[in-house]
């Protein structure tokens, strides 16, 4: 699966534009990429994500729930969010 990280700065903040498809092997580098940026601002642009398996999800959930901004997020991937933080 096709899967790409571009990472641009904007004022005080980093942003990971994610395209492509979000599984368990590509969540791992984009929590060291996150974990990196250590005191400062992180936003996820998820505009251009193809699919998200659950393993995605669940990576996701976790980032926002560490402070991450999810932008862009397709409506059926935050629902599944929702679902995993209740479980």
């Amino acid at each position: 699966m096709t899967y790409r990280i571009h990472r641009q700065v904007e004022a005080d903040t980093v942003v990971f534009v994610l395209s492509g498809a979000l599984d368990a092997d590509h969540c791992e580098r984009l929590v060291e990429l996150v974990a990196a940026e250590s005191g400062r601002r992180v936003r996820l642009d998820l505009a251009e994500v193809t699919m998200v398996d659950r393993a995605g999800v669940q990576c996701l959930a976790h980032l926002q729930a560490e402070g991450v901004a999810l932008v862009n997020c397709p409506g059926y991937v935050r629902r599944w969010i929702a679902e995993e933080e209740r479980l």
